[in-house]
């Protein structure tokens, strides 16, 4: 038996506020549990799970990486890491739920406005650490508690040195409609990428459709995952990079690779990755524990360093030499007004871009 394709339409009963990383109020709840601590209690209830299941839009080896840390943190709890873009996990939760396959524990999503969905549903389960409720401003923390912000990052323009001179290249978004950059550019897809989902949304919100159609007529290669534009790039496959996550960029010049991330400035669209802990986990002592440590300061900075991410967590710092997200333009984040939008983004966007 084929099972059914399930649209945000089919999914959504209706919609909520939701600023940077969280979900404003529902009718259902009036606040957010007490915060917990990371009690031996909590540890030995995990420790007895033995394992935590992990549905991440994070990179594949930044997520290895999360989860190695944790395994050596909490040793005989296991973190099992099940990998793709937010748009398709947000498809892959809906049919599980529908089968009634309840197989998660935790969820990050680069695509804020899934946690509308999920929490109107009832598939979130409220949990606020310690670290949550005294280091995470109001608008990085579900009052309800169902998630928190996790990381926050950009989605850039960025170019190749090597292909591209500094004065040569693009200050702005409008600089891509130059026909010099002609079949010169990549770019991920809003229907694989929370990430560029996000970002599609706040440029349309901005510049308008008229700037996506103008963008398409430049025989742009379109790539899937915002992880793949800054590597299309540095392998000098193309020369500019028209979207993808800007920590991506930072972290290949890091590492002595001839690329250049660019801050247009109509502002850079700006992404939060909430996590949070379903209702149905499996494993839900090693959910509360991951999601609290994840949370923690040294986690938060752990993660920031690593990956150069941005962290909500207010002791957090940015690593030495690594812009900070105050001295940027950036657009402003509005999941509430992408779960409204995402159909239509999908739709038309394919159509332009011939995907």
């Amino acid at each position: 038996m084929k099972t059914r394709k399930l649209s945000r339409r089919d999914i959504l009963k209706s919609s909520t506020a939701l600023a940077l990383g969280t979900v404003f109020a529902s009718p259902a709840r009036a606040e957010a549990p007490p915060a917990e601590a990371i009690t031996p209690q909590l540890i030995e209830a995990a420790g007895k799970e033995g394992k935590v299941i992990l549905y991440s839009s994070m990179d594949l080896p930044v997520g290895e990486k999360l989860g190695k840390a944790f395994e050596a943190k909490y040793p005989g709890i296991a973190v099992q890491i099940e990998r793709s873009g937010s748009e398709r996990l947000f498809q892959r939760v809906a049919q599980e739920f529908g089968s009634d396959i309840h197989a998660a524990d935790v969820i990050n999503s680069s695509d804020a406005s899934h946690f509308i969905s999920w929490k109107k549903n009832g598939w979130m389960a409220p949990f606020v650490s310690e670290d949550i409720a005294q280091y995470f401003l109001p608008q990085f923390r579900d009052p309800d508690g169902m998630s928190a912000t996790s990381r926050i990052y950009l989605s850039s323009i960025a170019y190749n040195t090597n292909l591209v001179k500094p004065d040569d290249a693009p200050k702005s978004f409008a600089d891509l409609l130059d026909p010099k950059w002609a079949g010169k550019m990549v770019k991920a897809h809003p229907a694989y990428s929370g990430t560029i989902m996000t970002a599609t949304f706040q440029i349309v919100r901005e510049l308008g459709w008229e700037y996506l159609e103008k963008l398409s007529k430049q025989r742009v290669m379109q790539v899937q995952s915002s992880t793949d534009p800054p590597k299309k790039l540095s392998l000098g496959e193309r020369a500019v990079m028209a979207d993808g996550n800007e920590y991506g960029v930072v972290l290949l010049k890091e590492a002595g690779q001839p690329v250049e991330p660019v801050y247009p400035s109509e502002g850079a669209p700006t992404v939060s990755g909430p996590t949070g802990i379903f209702a149905t986990a499996p494993h839900p002592n090693a959910a509360r524990l991951f999601q609290a440590w994840l949370h923690t300061r040294e986690t938060q900075q752990f993660f920031s360093d690593y990956t150069a991410q941005y962290s909500a967590h207010a002791q957090v710092v940015p690593k030495p030499g690594r812009r900070k997200l105050s001295d940027l333009k950036l657009m402003k984040e509005d999941a509430a007004g992408v779960e409204k939008m995402a159909e239509e983004i999908k739709t038309r966007y394919a159509k332009l871009f011939h995907v």
